[in-house]
């Protein structure tokens, strides 16, 4: 041996530090996001538990608007996003028959580009440990309105945005190489892609049109504060200029997200239902349609801000048709279940967990589509509980069966089914006990982002709380057997894990993996 190779734990953190494989990349993003989420979802504890007294108590009114700032950009932007890529990276080029990625540096240097990112936009807690009484996160929201977060004072603030903007450098990079591996080094033809790679495909196709005007916005908001530019001045019309701006790219955004989700649901549910799924042409079409209407909707976030009806109207029209597409998938992913063999366990759980919020998520959206529906509602928790189901009903629950589903292939053992099944039945109930409730209150016309409330109200609030943290609890046992599975877990030695004698053919990605060859070995 050299005598300068290093080993031991020295070995290990070089590899993984150095890797430029496509799969120990996606390991890395998987975990990067896992973090993240973790510290998200703590953000959100926060803030259901400032939610208990009417008035602030636990925490400040500025306390309670960090923790909705930090745990908005930390989900969307660190967790979701980064653990949908996590998985693009481990199956993609397997399901279209590549050896790696276009770029493996490149896709490594995307992935190093997060962990600084994440450190800077929650540069709160460095600045704290340095400074107890220095600044903390500004109190603005997620979604970063101007004027607000022109005159917030402090290099926290300024943190954030190149954070969230290198975030997305990241992103773009990523999306470039997924889009030259799917075009160029694939090696099946276009009719022969599945599901998951036409949804990533689609996904990486919208960050490039969205990520660039979001870090444009925030050069200029940069700008702005900085340097005496003007950008977004208010006599200017500016605080509507960052709206168009931020929701040109904030709802692709949903889609970036949300698409993903659609492709490991149609791609993973037809395993456990022992037939193909239904209408797959109508599957890709809709992904394809979703992904061109996302650019058309964005306006329906500003129908209280005074736009020409014309334009209202129009935008109502989008946001009413991009319900079509996202109505067929439903459609296919029942009728694929519609007489199967249903193998209940956690993968088939979580998709159908999430077409059931899915549906919810959809039914309560299009009523926000209609501009008289969505000036009553607008800026009440109405907004929260439709978002949530969306993102967490089935963009999380998606996620999660995805782990389930790959987590032989990622780690080549297999997970504990009784705990999955725990898990998946504390996070539904607990989702449910959450969500229902903000419907609810936001009906009525409570506001939504304030730390103060009706004490009439109380009730109410407590209940969605204890949801929110049936939710939180649900997920120690995921992580408890995400970590002892992949250390101490029965060992993988079947090539394709969930086949079953009279099952459909097994997947791609299952063909000469990494467990197929080790069973082989032996």
């Amino acid at each position: 041996m050299p005598r300068n190779t290093p080993t031991g734990l020295a070995a290990g953190v070089r590899r993984w530090v150095t890797t430029t494989d496509h799969a120990d990349v996606g390991r890395l993003y998987l975990a990067f996001g896992t973090v993240a989420g973790l510290w998200g979802a703590l953000d959100a504890m926060a803030i259901r538990t400032a939610l208990l007294t009417p008035t602030p108590t636990i925490w400040s009114a500025s306390t309670y608007g960090a923790f909705f700032t930090t745990h908005g950009l930390t989900m969307l932007f660190f967790a979701v996003t980064p653990v949908a890529f996590g998985f693009a990276n481990v199956v993609v080029p397997r399901l279209v028959g590549a050896s790696d990625l276009a770029f493996p540096r490149l896709n490594a240097v995307a992935f190093w580009l997060l962990p600084p990112a994440l450190l800077l936009a929650r540069s709160n807690v460095l600045l704290g440990l340095v400074a107890p009484s220095g600044p903390t996160v500004p109190a603005v929201g997620w979604t970063l309105y101007v004027p607000l977060s022109m005159q917030v004072p402090g290099p926290n603030l300024d943190l954030l945005l190149l954070g969230l903007h290198l975030a997305g450098v990241s992103t773009i990079l990523s999306a470039l190489n997924l889009l030259v591996t799917i075009f160029e080094e694939r090696t099946v033809g276009w009719h022969a892609l599945d599901a998951f790679t036409w949804s990533m495909l689609t996904a990486a196709g919208l960050v490039l049109f969205a990520f660039p005007v979001l870090g444009s916005a925030l050069v200029m908001l940069l700008a702005d504060r900085n340097l005496g530019t003007a950008f977004f001045a208010v006599d200017a019309g500016g605080p509507t200029t960052w709206q168009h701006l931020f929701w040109f790219f904030g709802h692709p955004e949903v889609y970036i997200l949300l698409l993903p989700a659609m492709g490991i649901v149609s791609h993973v549910l037809p395993r456990f239902v022992g037939r193909p799924l239904v209408g797959f042409r109508g599957i890709v079409y809709s992904t394809l349609a979703i992904g061109a209407l996302s650019f058309g909707v964005w306006a329906h976030h500003m129908f209280t801000t005074g736009l020409d009806p014309r334009l209202q109207a129009s935008f109502m029209a989008v946001s009413l048709a991009i319900a079509v597409p996202s109505a067929v998938k439903v459609c296919n992913w029942i009728a694929t279940v519609w007489g199967g063999r249903v193998r209940l366990q956690a993968p088939a759980l979580f998709c159908l967990g999430a077409v059931g919020f899915f549906v919810l998520g959809g039914v309560t959206g299009v009523l926000l589509a209609s501009v008289p529906v969505d000036l009553r509602l607008h800026g009440t928790y109405y907004v929260v509980s439709h978002f949530h189901l969306v993102l967490v009903g089935t963009v999380v629950f998606a996620l999660f069966a995805g782990s389930y589903y790959w987590f032989p292939l990622i780690t080549g053992r297999h997970y504990d089914e009784r705990l999955a099944r725990t898990h998946f039945l504390l996070t539904a109930v607990g989702a449910l006990v959450l969500l229902l409730p903000l419907l609810a209150l936001g009906v009525a016309g409570l506001p939504r982002r304030s730390a103060t409330y009706p004490p009439e109200l109380v009730p109410v609030q407590a209940l969605a709380t204890l949801g929110g943290y049936v939710v939180g609890i649900g997920q120690l046992p995921w992580l408890f057997t995400v970590v002892r599975s992949a250390v101490v877990g029965r060992v993988v030695t079947d090539a394709d894990p969930w086949s079953v004698a009279d099952d459909t053919p097994r997947a791609t990605e299952w063909s000469g993996t990494e467990t197929e060859t080790r069973h082989r070995e032996r």
